[in-house]
């Protein structure tokens, strides 16, 4: 992907003649050709910069090694795999230079090339998100942005171990304006994601950006203890008027399977937010830098 890459951004950024550019990709440890191929578009072009992780820590960790080491007055983060288009490149630095905004997001318009179980999965997400959560996605976000250097430091000054960039690029606020686009599918390759991963990130951005489920969780717990107040009231009331408890092991049985669910679900909420309190304290880096440039 790389060499593709490269040229395509680089046809981008010749329509912006006034700029200077430099070309920061992090190798988020591959088990590939990428850093060799790093290694030749460096010896040919001193623009090109990179980061070689020690091992994959992940999307979250390379995003913000990036943004780390980028040196420029404004910051542009692109997926290699060119579903985030460099032709965009232009009209978002005029945004950013000449309409007054601090940053050029984009969004997809349509999910061209994802099976519908995943689009329907991941539209819902948005949804689901903006209806808990007091920071706002807009759907079909990509993290394929151009910020000026005061957001791009906003950014960095979160301290957050547990990071979920989509969320933390609204929570900062700053002018934003949105270029929408048609989905465009990789140029090669294929993804890495499967469809549980993307459900742990999801659960991972709900956690680190709402506390609603704690609060789903203490309603439940609520309503399960109204409701056994009033089936024991039911109890009493039929053993004294008929003189014998009410019969039903089956269905006794099935309130308890099923109340006992609900308590093991409550608990593995209340895991969730605890598990990140514990990774949080540990304050260990994001990632660890096998190799650089330098």
């Amino acid at each position: 992907m790389l060499p593709l890459f490269y040229e395509e951004t680089c046809r981008a950024i010749a329509q912006i003649p006034s700029a200077e550019f430099e070309f920061v990709i992090v190798d988020d440890g591959s088990t590939d050709g990428t850093l060799a191929e790093i290694h030749r578009l460096r010896a040919s072009d001193p623009r090109v910069r990179y980061v070689s992780f020690s091992r994959n820590f992940g999307k979250e960790a390379a995003m913000l090694a990036g943004m780390h080491r980028a040196t420029g007055d404004f910051v542009a983060l692109l997926d290699a795999d060119l579903q985030d288009p460099p032709r965009l490149l232009p009209d978002m630095y005029r945004a950013v230079t000449e309409e007054g905004f601090d940053c050029a997001a984009t969004r997809r318009l349509t999910r061209t090339g994802e099976s519908k179980v995943r689009s329907f999965f991941a539209n819902n997400f948005y949804h689901v998100f903006n209806r808990i959560s007091h920071t706002q996605l807009v759907p079909g976000a990509r993290d394929f942005r151009l910020m000026n250097r005061k957001m791009t430091d906003a950014i960095l000054d979160l301290a957050e171990s547990n990071r979920f960039s989509k969320g933390l690029f609204s929570w900062v606020g700053f002018n934003t304006k949105w270029i929408e686009y048609d989905n465009v599918e990789r140029a090669a390759g294929t993804t890495k994601w499967s469809f549980l991963g993307l459900v742990r990130y999801s659960i991972e951005g709900i956690v680190d950006f709402s506390t609603v489920p704690l609060a789903l969780a203490s309603a439940l717990g609520f309503l399960f203890c109204l409701a056994a107040l009033i089936w024991v009231a039911v109890i009493i009331f039929r053993t004294l008027e008929y003189g014998n408890a009410v019969p039903g092991w089956s269905s006794l049985a099935c309130i308890v399977l099923f109340s006992s669910g609900m308590q093991f679900l409550t608990i593995g909420i209340l895991g969730q937010y605890i598990a990140r309190t514990y990774l949080e304290t540990k304050h260990r880096p994001q990632y660890v830098v096998r190799e650089t440039e330098e």
